[in-house]
């Protein structure tokens, strides 16, 4: 296949050194030609096919007026690879924010895309996927959005103070620096989305809250933004008093991995309870992603993947 295509896009197309190109060509088994403003593909008809079409929505993308990354071509070809055209075409997504660096935060797989969705529009979702498939980021990006936008009056995340597998023992400080640890990870992501200086403006005037589940008995939240992380180390007791702080105008957000539960052998954890118990509760929605959400560093998914294959072999030993 061969096509004209404008000199500009045409090196949004190709990245840096044509970085894009040869990421295509590797992946998909293709030769990409550049001559003047012409693009050419040649290999195997289904791989030309699957390289053009790749192609055709990549340069939709440039044509949005979005900047291309390399990240971006990325999760393009490997959608390509698996056969998910719904997962190019949400690189087309509408950015939930812009970060105080003026990166857009949007989703970059499908099952993101339908996560921010169920997000947007109802008042209590449930996210489980493995590490690196966004669940926390992509929360805290919608909730910065709406305290921006003015629908929120607050955003109270948590999690439950729970070791991951270690024993630290007792921790030196007041209250506040002995949970720090536990809760860095959520303090991490606003960092990186509204600037340590408006965090931390927010935390004074506690339009941001970022505590520890236990001190959430005995509150009801209304008008808020409301984060539960780590789902999987929480007790049933505890999911079920997180679950009624809800009041009037506010939204939840549960997200965990239930193959990371830090809890004893034998308790059952409150995110695959509430699975069982609330599936079919209306109002409620449950979104699931996978080892092809991951959008971290490559290798990230490739361990997700080989643990997923070794675990029935575990099991059964």
């Amino acid at each position: 296949m061969e096509q004209p295509v404008d000199t500009a896009e045409l090196q949004s197309l190709c990245g840096e050194h044509d970085v894009n190109l040869r990421l295509i060509e590797d992946v998909l088994g293709v030769r990409v030609s550049v001559k003047g403003q012409n693009l050419s593909v040649a290999g195997a008809p289904a791989a030309c096919e699957a390289a053009g079409g790749l192609i055709q929505s990549l340069l939709s993308v440039i044509r949005r007026g979005r900047t291309l990354t390399t990240a971006d071509v990325r999760y393009a070809v490997r959608a390509v690879q698996r056969d998910a055209v719904e997962d190019v075409q949400a690189l087309l997504s509408e950015p939930v924010v812009i970060t105080h660096r003026g990166k857009p935060v949007r989703p970059r797989t499908a099952g993101q895309a339908a996560y921010v969705r169920a997000m947007q529009e109802s008042d209590l979702v449930f996210c489980v996927g493995p590490a690196g498939t966004g669940k926390t980021y992509l929360a805290m990006a919608v909730a910065v959005a709406g305290l921006r936008d003015g629908r929120l009056s607050r955003v109270v995340l948590t999690r439950p103070l729970v070791e991951a597998g270690e024993n630290l023992g007792f921790l030196p400080g007041d209250i506040s620096e002995k949970v720090d640890p536990y809760l860095r990870p959520l303090h991490d992501a606003l960092h990186d989305i509204m600037g340590a200086d408006r965090f931390r403006r927010n935390l004074e005037r506690r339009t941001i809250e970022v505590v520890p589940l236990a001190y959430m008995r005995g509150r009801t939240l209304n008008d808020a933004f409301i984060v539960l992380d780590e789902a999987q180390n929480t007790s049933i007791a505890q999911m079920k008093m997180f679950l009624t702080r809800m009041g009037f105008g506010s939204k939840m957000v549960v997200t965990g991995d239930v193959t990371q539960t830090d809890l004893p052998a034998a308790q059952m954890s409150g995110l695959q309870h509430a699975q069982q118990v609330l599936g079919r509760v209306e109002g409620a929605r449950f979104c699931e992603l996978t080892g092809a959400d991951i959008v971290r560093h490559d290798l990230v998914q490739r361990i997700v993947e080989a643990y997923e294959r070794a675990e029935p072999e575990r099991k059964r030993g």
